[in-house]
């Protein structure tokens, strides 16, 4: 077996962008050229997808670069291709880095007779040949534990503590951070430990799936500067209407820090007519055109922190290092 020398990228189509500004910081990390191995990927016209690898891989460590995100089931079945191809095609260790892991929200049975499908997202990956994964933000922590393979489970809320200190600065003594469920007051607690500002929640009771009946908030947010924290946005029913709820209580101004922008369906219009100043994204997902022109809509980027996460996995350090604001903060430099 050929000593491993160094690390190899690779990339789908659900978020080309990222994949090459994660080989950008890698080069300057590294202080030489790190591109992404050349591959096909097409489809045929029953839509089956075909991958071609162009470049030998064998025994080298491979990175496959690959959101689960909408089309979630295309966007899997090339990532569960590329494996199986590089796997065939002799690659030492097959790493996924999957920025954006979707079946997530499927983690548990609500109801008799429902499926585990993250679960069963987790066996197929592990079945292609992936052999560890990375990832940011998982929605359900015990996901990890779903896999029988090292799972590296990266968090957006360091890279958003250095954006809230760079954009609030001289205001900090203002804010608040709202969870906007009971179910993400980890997550929230997390980012205000963080900047050192007070939590408050926004308790919501669903009919259905989709549809919010009644929402209470705890905490009192009179006069303060409201910072919903979630791991994903969807719709953004959910979200806009909390932020309503939130200035009706006499917050002074709402933002939203989400690490996920999934946004489809009319999410982008209901964010567009909000009284949110501003939705805060990471590029986990690959953003729409309709996004992108959105003046409240903002995007911080994942790829200095993949790109460190990956060479760390590739050195065997430590990646739990990154979940640091002193280890982040130099990386970020000049960016946030």
């Amino acid at each position: 077996m050929p000593t491993v020398i160094e690390p190899k990228l690779i990339s789908g189509n659900a978020n080309l962008d990222l994949a090459k500004s994660i080989a950008r910081r890698m080069s300057l990390y590294r202080g030489m050229s790190v591109g992404l191995v050349d591959a096909r990927i097409e489809r045929f016209n029953d839509a089956e997808i075909f991958v071609e690898v162009f470049e030998n891989v064998r025994g080298e460590d491979m990175f496959v670069i690959q959101p689960t995100s909408n089309p979630a089931n295309d966007n899997l079945m090339e990532l569960l291709i590329m494996a199986d191809a590089l796997r065939r095609s002799s690659a030492a260790r097959i790493t996924a880095v999957i920025p954006y892991f979707g079946y997530a929200r499927q983690d548990r049975r609500t109801k008799a007779r429902t499926p585990i499908t993250a679960k069963l997202v987790a066996n197929m990956m592990v079945s292609a040949g992936i052999e560890r994964v990375l990832t940011m933000d998982l929605h359900a922590a015990q996901i990890q534990g779903f896999f029988d393979i090292p799972v590296d489970n990266l968090y957006a809320s360091p890279i958003f503590a250095l954006d809230v200190k760079s954009q609030f600065k001289g205001s900090m003594d203002d804010l608040m951070v709202v969870s906007p469920d009971v179910g993400g007051v980890a997550r929230a607690r997390e980012l205000a430990k963080r900047i050192n500002a007070p939590l408050s929640i926004v308790d919501k009771r669903r009919e259905k799936a989709g549809e919010v009946a009644e929402m209470t908030v705890i905490g009192d947010v009179a006069g303060k500067k409201c910072i919903i924290v979630d791991d994903i946005c969807d719709t953004a029913g959910t979200l806009c209407k909390a932020a309503e709820i939130l200035m009706g209580h006499g917050a002074t101004e709402v933002h939203a820090y989400i690490t996920h922008g999934v946004l489809s369906g009319p999410a982008v219009e209901r964010i567009k007519g909000s009284v949110m100043k501003s939705l805060v994204i990471t590029d986990s997902i690959a953003r729409t055109e309709e996004a992108e022109a959105a003046p409240n809509i903002r995007v911080v980027p994942t790829a200095p922190m993949f790109a460190q996460a990956i060479l760390n996995i590739w050195n065997g350090t430590s990646v739990s290092s990154l979940f640091e604001i002193d280890t982040l903060g130099p990386i970020y430099e000049g960016i946030l």
